[in-house]
């Protein structure tokens, strides 16, 4: 049973799910989120609740009774590590979010062992303006018992139609699995796709406009996109191909997709250059299932996609550590 931190509309978890872990209780603190992730799971686990700071016994609180994980998962909010991001603040409090996962990560192991930990962010959290938060991580979790690797992983590798890469900081029991490494735990690499495979058979999408009702959409309830307003999208021929500019990144029908991550009117321009793209044609390109759902406005439900882990990522890197975990528990049971 596996505790999920920042869990958001649960792309980590679904990858986890598939690879035959359960999650007992998900936690983050947007409601739209927690609605996202309940609305895909017949078990409504996921809870709203801000995790700066977070106790051992406010887990127990959410979860009803003493919580005894076998291990914990979650991707922190990234932001201020991010590359993108050139206006940091220094009172940014996000930025104490990875040791206050690991602060709770320590406490739970210290109550009762668990097996491991993976903890999903950006690459830019190794760089040298923040590697030194990544090391107080690493460093307070290796006290706490666990030996930790720096997996670097990209989405695209991993039958992900994007080009994502992620940190992921593995950790496994120290004591209970003295011969395993985290640092061989690298998930084989499965190929990758193309944005033509996966979205290009779509039908066009809803425009937003205020009060449009997507419950009965023939595609999907989150196949819309924000009405194309900006010049560039009516000349001949749309947005062209190698247009400069943040807010209008081009995908290339036979490529992988840039990175899903989107800020304010940055959502990508879908290849025909004549619109962007819609939150379904993002999720699918972010490796979600082609059933789950969103909830939230527009707004909301593009931040959600933005900040997801792809479940396929999620799916190699939870796979590799079950295979690994499995034989020694086994042994154990025999």
């Amino acid at each position: 049973m596996l505790l999920s931190l920042f869990c958001g509309a649960g792309g980590l978890d679904r990858g986890f799910e598939d690879a035959g872990f359960e999650v007992g209780l998900a936690l983050d603190r947007k409601a739209d989120s927690v609605e996202s992730y309940n609305l895909n799971r017949k078990a409504k686990v996921a809870k709203e609740k801000d995790l700066a700071g977070i106790t051992v016994g406010a887990i127990d609180k959410l979860y009803g009774k003493t919580f005894y994980p076998s291990g914990v998962i979650g991707g922190p909010p990234c932001q201020s590590f991010s590359q993108a991001n050139v206006n940091q603040k220094v009172d940014d409090v996000r930025t104490g979010l990875p040791l206050a996962y690991a602060n709770l990560v320590a406490a739970l192991h210290a109550r009762s062992a668990m097996d491991f930990f993976v903890m999903e962010n950006v690459v830019g959290l190794t760089l040298k303006k923040h590697v030194g938060t990544l090391e107080a991580v690493e460093k307070r979790l290796d006290d706490a018992g666990f030996r930790t690797a720096r997996l670097m992983l990209n989405a695209k590798d991993y039958d992900t139609p994007q080009n994502r890469p992620r940190l992921f900081l593995v950790g496994i029991n120290r004591r209970r699995f003295p011969a395993l490494n985290p640092e061989t735990m690298v998930p084989p690499k499965t190929g990758s796709r193309t944005v033509r495979q996966t979205i290009g058979e779509l039908d066009e999408p809803t425009h937003f406009s205020r009060g449009v009702d997507m419950s009965q959409h023939p595609v999907h309830v989150n196949h819309w996109c924000m009405a194309p307003k900006s010049p560039k999208f009516h000349q001949e021929g749309g947005v062209k191909p190698g247009v400069k500019g943040r807010s209008f990144k081009m995908l290339d029908w036979n490529s992988p997709s840039i990175a899903v991550a989107y800020g304010h009117r940055e959502v990508h321009v879908h290849p025909s250059g004549r619109r962007r793209l819609s939150v379904y044609e993002a999720m699918l390109l972010q490796g979600f299932p082609d059933d789950y759902v969103l909830h939230g406005s527009l707004s909301s439900q593009i931040d959600q996609v933005s900040e997801a882990v792809p479940p396929t990522l999620a799916y190699a890197v939870a796979s590799t550590i079950k295979a690994a975990l499995r034989p020694v528990q086994l042994d154990e049971v025999g």
